[in-house]
């Protein structure tokens, strides 16, 4: 919508809300005369005290009239504690209706449109019910405190000077009108910016948390360059906003100048032409007064909280009064780019080993205890190998160590005879999927997108409808795909199930192009029949099988088992291992007892 559509829907809801109100404003203005009375009372008093008391040589007088100034005082103070009291049956109602209007918008987004609903995600409803309610409610309160006090000092004021010589009012008046104006010029610019540097922080917010929640799996597939370059571009936007923020609030500080220094100014320089013309002392003495103890600091007090409060206010409360605008859909979902390749992956030669690993040390630390000491291991090309071992031995880590996300402490870690930290297998160099090999972790990576998305997104290049719907039948994944609407539904993340998102992962790994699949208790929300037969696809499928079991039916079934006990591994078939492991003999003795 246009700006000039905002500050109309904006202005129109704020005076249905002031127009049920009108008993809390009356009170607020009675207890705000007390104010003007003040105002009038501090300059007037001084201006009498000089030419009525000091300057006349009636010392008592002079002292009388600033007791009326003291008295002034105190009706201010008064004044202000009345205000605080009324302000809070004016600011409160201003939260809770906000709150509730955000959530009627989440739940009727979400039942009129959920697809959108779902591509937006949550962060800009929960934005808007916490934080942006929050930030309208103290701008609107501090709005109103501090406008209020203007407009009932600057009427003091005013009246103050014209009863000591209107023409003060020629001199002061001038300069007044022009530094507010130039502030007025400066106000929907400023909205302007401050709308898109919110909208840049949703974005950035709800980018952030998709990449958070899927981090592991971006490092592990080599998305890191492509994940991370949305964020920077909108790190790189924040900062241009802020840039242009910095130049609007210099303005702004120049307009302060002209209207909060410059009435001074002229003051002072047409003292002789006042005096002149027949002003007294004790009426410049009191318009100086008016000007630098109670005009000028809420004139700028004003001018502050319009230029930061009321132009923030104005764009949360247009968020609010926008249907269209909340919740604002988050850039294209964050998935992982594939990067541009020309043809699939050149397969390894024959005599590379899929896995190779020689003398790998590996511990947290420089003084803590090794997790992986001294290990060798060969995983030979379309090998199904298993991994078990208790809890916290180092199962995850040796993935993590063949999947390039940790460097060894020493040894060599190579994959397909490159080492597994490096980037040859890379679809371009710092870009897109390490087509070498693909991580499954236990916590599964889905993003908001379409089904289609979210098996593809491993994939170098595009993938017929009809390879997905294949792969999703062999791996007993049709069914959820057809629950969830078909390959162009919209997936919500948070409304899956742990086992339905291994189930959607599993599939994406079966499309991966990659020779080799690591499985970090990728199946453990399965049931023991999906389980099985995922594992039996992707066993079947051309590469090599890396399976962290927390079964026994997964040792049963690889080619090879290696058994991880924290001070020598041990490698070999099921039937080989319980005569040469007392661990494994003692895991299968459990595993078979929990069976």
């Amino acid at each position: 919508m246009s700006e000039h559509g905002t500050w109309r829907r904006v202005s129109r809801e704020g005076r249905r809300f002031l127009r049920g109100r009108t008993r809390t404003l009356r009170r607020l203005a009675l207890w705000s005369l007390l104010e003007s009375a003040h105002t009038f009372l501090g300059g007037y008093a001084v201006a009498r005290a000089l030419d009525d008391g000091f300057l006349a040589g009636r010392t008592g007088t002079g002292i009388g009239w600033l007791a009326v100034a003291g008295v002034g005082a105190l009706l201010g103070a008064l004044a202000l504690r009345g205000v605080f009291g009324g302000l809070a049956d004016l600011v409160e109602p201003l939260r809770d209706g906000l709150v509730r209007r955000s959530v009627r918008q989440a739940i009727g987004l979400a039942v009129s449109d959920p697809a959108r609903a779902s591509r937006a995600g949550d962060s800009g409803a929960v934005s808007r019910l916490t934080q942006q309610t929050e930030m309208a409610r103290d701008s609107f309160a501090g709005l109103v405190l501090i406008a209020r006090s203007f407009v009932f000092t600057a009427l003091g004021a005013l009246l103050g000077l014209a009863a000591l010589a209107p023409v003060l009012l020629v001199l002061v008046l001038p300069a007044l009108l022009l530094g507010t104006a130039a502030f007025l010029a400066t106000l929907r610019p400023m909205a302007r910016v401050q709308r898109a540097a919110l909208d840049a922080d949703e974005a950035l917010s709800g980018r952030t948390g998709e990449l958070a929640a899927g981090l592991r799996d971006v490092v592990a597939c080599g998305g890191g360059a492509s994940a991370g370059a949305g964020i920077e571009l909108l790190i790189a936007e924040q900062e241009r906003l802020t840039g242009r923020l910095a130049r609007w609030t210099a303005l702004r500080t120049l307009a302060l100048g002209v209207a909060g220094r410059l009435p001074v100014v002229v003051l002072l320089a047409g003292t002789p032409w006042l005096l002149g013309r027949g002003v007294s002392a004790g009426a410049v003495a009191g318009a100086l007064t008016y000007l630098v103890q109670s005009l000028l600091p809420a004139l700028d007090a004003l001018m502050t909280a319009v230029g930061a409060a009321g132009t923030r206010l104005l764009v949360v409360l247009d968020r609010f009064c926008d249907p269209e605008a909340a919740p604002r859909p988050h850039p294209e979902p964050l998935a992982v780019d594939p990067g541009p390749v020309s043809g699939p992956p050149a397969p390894p030669a024959p005599t590379s080993p899929a896995v190779e690993l020689r003398r790998v040390h590996f511990a947290y630390g420089p003084r803590a205890h090794p997790v992986i000491d001294d290990l060798d291991l060969v995983v030979r090309p379309g090998e199904h190998l298993a991994v078990v071992g208790p809890s916290g031995i180092g199962k995850s880590t040796l993935t993590a160590l063949i999947a390039g996300l940790l460097p060894p402490g020493g040894g060599t870690v190579r994959v397909a005879g490159a080492p597994a930290c490096g980037a040859p297998g890379r679809a371009a160099p710092g870009y897109g999927p390490d087509v070498r090999r693909t991580l499954l972790p236990q916590q599964a990576y889905v993003f908001t997108g379409t089904v289609h998305e979210n098996l593809t997104h491993l994939c170098p290049g595009p993938v017929s409808r009809g390879e997905v719907e294949r792969a999703t039948a062999v791996l007993g994944a049709d069914a959820l795909v057809a629950r969830l609407g078909g390959p162009d539904a919209v997936v919500d993340p948070g409304r899956l199930t742990p086992g339905e998102r291994q189930h959607l992962a599993l599939a994406a790994a079966y499309l991966s192009p990659a020779p080799l699949l690591l499985l970090d208790e990728a199946t453990c929300h399965l049931d023991p029949r999906a389980e099985e037969r995922a594992e039996r696809a992707l066993a079947e499928r051309p590469g090599t099988l890396v399976v962290v079991a927390h079964r026994i039916s997964s040792a049963v079934r690889a080619d090879r088992v290696l058994v991880l006990d924290g001070t020598r591994a041990v490698c070999g078939t099921h039937a080989e291992l319980p005569a040469r492991s007392p661990l494994y003999r003692d895991l299968v003795g459990l595993w078979n007892a929990q069976g």
